[in-house]
């Protein structure tokens, strides 16, 4: 007997789903989570603000007199949003600093005119004992801003890559678009270490931008469409526990060993440039290769991989993949019309998948506003920013831990409800501990723990809840809900600069609201996805609001098959692969997640 639409995912169990091809594959991701870390975090660590004060007039500096006698005399004394005093960072007095000096006045009149500063002294031992974009530039002040309105052009450069790179990957393949991003981070980093002005800097920001996410993410699902469903969960979050926590961890001390922002920049290119040798290495998708009907590259690369890991592919087998491939290409089916027609308008046009999308929305938006102010926060935190970045950063691998252990057993909703709800709660609670710096950060980083949780709950939520036909493109719009969530939090916390535990609060409210948003989701877990529009309409109707999986008792029937238990033999049959298998890293693209035919397949005698 002939096979009948045979897919790739039929055949990799001959060609092996977790060999040493793929862990080779799996390896291969740690320069590109390095190169996400670059491209995300460096700009933190070149744009931190040294305390500063206006510069001393030449008098003051030509007279033999102490440090403090200078601050007496030129700075005011002016009060934070806390009460706290301080010496002014961006006024002196304008004042006749000869005379004062020649009638012996030690002490300044508060009633003295006052002006803004012309130059200013920093204290770079503040901002990690070298200087930094801020200081060399004079990004101060008024300003000040200037940081964190690059970091607003940033976000609007990845809304515009994430569409562009998108259509990019479907037209050109994700090799390709893995290169071509890589390459125009690698060019904004050498760039930036040039940067003489905000607008060459603005620049350059939106150029790294547009190469954000996609930097790694077509890496990231580069190696899970080769990776057997049994593995998938533990190999997407075990890729982020080790490599993008290694990366963020050890990058704070990179920064503060080359000690110059600019020498920063410019070897922050480095893995970038070399990672563009994948074009020579990597093998393209091999689902984008079947939709584009080049079966004969599909068929080397199952044969590679078989090789690699020891197994033999039956020649039957490839030849049904080939038959099916061409069988499929020369099919016009209503399904596929109907996969074609569908658009992101249609899951607006229904009451429960308009909700349903609605909430995913705002659930998003919640968590990427507080995951990347809590990543930024760290400069306003009462301790060391290097040290604080690290201890933070190294949340991600115990959250990462925990939700591989716990996701698929207690499912999505009450979780991203419990640790958003428990982050919020925490960040709000720095209010009571407000004049201890260590009860501060420790609430900090236990916010943030809970948030990294959260945020990877999220990841995959979205690609289970939105109907097949509309997947790809309802995702990739649900992301860019996020970067323009993500817009608000430089603004955020540069707001910490007047009032530290203003972010965290904000952030924290965020998070419980998000956490609420998530109640009204439903469950994915133990339960066949929504394929069609019809599917996304209906999802959920069972469960009441109080549904939990894991104390629920659901008959046989309702637990489907899921990808991790078919297609280890042989011999077997397909029926509704609607699957419940974690989608994570297969979200982000148009068309990145296909939608499955159902397929009978039995070898031919």
């Amino acid at each position: 007997m002939e096979a009948k639409y045979l897919d790739f995912d039929d055949v990799l169990p001959h060609a092996g789903e977790f060999g040493k091809y793929q862990w080779l594959l799996f390896l291969g991701l740690a320069p590109f989570c390095l190169n996400l870390v670059l491209i995300y975090v460096v700009h933190i660590f070149i744009s931190l603000p040294p305390e500063h004060h206006c510069a001393f007039p030449q008098a003051l500096l030509d007279a033999d007199i102490s440090e403090e006698l200078r601050r007496n005399l030129s700075l005011p004394l002016t009060s934070d949003l806390t009460g706290k005093e301080r010496w002014s960072r961006c006024e002196m007095y304008d004042v006749d600093y000869s005379r004062l000096l020649q009638e012996g006045v030690t002490s300044a009149n508060s009633s003295w005119p006052t002006r803004p500063c012309d130059a200013w002294t920093y204290d770079l031992a503040t901002s990690g004992g070298y200087a930094t974009i801020v200081s060399d530039l004079s990004w101060v002040c008024e300003r000040e801003w200037y940081a964190s309105i690059s970091q607003t052009v940033f976000f609007v450069g990845a809304i515009v890559g994430g569409v562009a790179t998108g259509w990019a990957a479907d037209k050109y393949g994700r090799v390709p678009v893995l290169v071509v991003t890589n390459f125009l981070g690698a060019a904004s980093f050498l760039l930036t270490a040039t940067a003489g002005s905000l607008a060459e800097y603005l620049v350059y920001r939106f150029i790294a931008g547009l190469s954000f996410d996609t930097i790694f993410v077509m890496m990231y699902v580069l190696v899970l469409e080769y990776v057997g469903p049994r593995r998938r969960t533990l190999v997407a979050n075990l890729s982020i526990a080790l490599f993008y926590t290694a990366g963020t961890v050890a990058l704070p001390w990179l920064a503060k060993w080359v000690a110059n922002w600019r020498l920063l920049c410019a070897l922050s290119a480095v893995p970038m440039m070399v990672s563009c040798v994948a074009h020579w290495i990597l093998p393209e998708s091999a689902r984008w290769l079947l939709s584009q009907g080049r079966v004969e590259e599909t068929v080397e690369i199952l044969q590679k991989i078989s090789r690699v890991n020891g197994r033999t592919i039956p020649d039957q087998v490839l030849d049904d993949l080939q038959k099916s491939a061409k069988q499929e290409a020369e099919s016009d089916g209503g399904d596929d019309e109907q996969e074609k027609a569908a658009s992101v308008i249609d899951l607006f046009r229904t009451p429960r998948l308009r909700k349903t999308t609605i909430a995913i929305c705002l659930l998003w938006m919640l968590v990427s506003l507080a995951y990347d102010g809590h990543l930024r926060n760290v400069s306003n935190l009462p301790l060391d920013v290097f040290l604080s970045f690290s201890v933070t950063s190294a949340t991600e691998l115990p959250a990462d831990t925990f939700l591989v252990l716990t996701l698929d057993r207690w499912g999505r909703r009450w979780m991203a409800f419990g640790t958003l709800g428990l982050s919020g709660i925490l960040s709000v609670l720095t209010l009571i501990v407000a004049d201890n710096p260590l009860g501060i950060a420790i609430l900090a980083v236990l916010g943030r723990f809970c948030v990294n949780i959260s945020y990877n709950i999220g990841l995959q939520y979205a690609a289970e809840l939105l109907p097949t036909v509309v997947r790809a493109q309802g995702v990739a719009a649900v992301h860019i809900m996020g970067y323009v969530a993500a817009l608000l939090s430089p603004s955020i916390v540069e707001l910490g600069k007047q009032w530290p535990l203003f972010p965290l609060v904000v952030l924290g409210v965020a998070s419980v609201l998000g956490g609420i948003v998530a109640l009204f989701l439903p469950e994915t877990l133990h339960r066949d996805l929504p394929q069609t529009l019809s599917d996304g309409e209906n999802f959920g109707k069972d469960q009441s609001f109080c549904y939990f999986p894991c104390v629920a008792r659901e008959a046989k029937d309702r637990h489907p098959t899921s990808l991790a238990e078919i297609g280890q033999q042989p011999s077997f049959i397909r029926q509704h692969p609607r699957h419940r298998a974690s989608l994570r890293g297969e979200t982000y693209r148009s068309s990145l997640i296909r939608h499955r035919k159902e397929v009978l397949y039995i070898p031919s005698e």
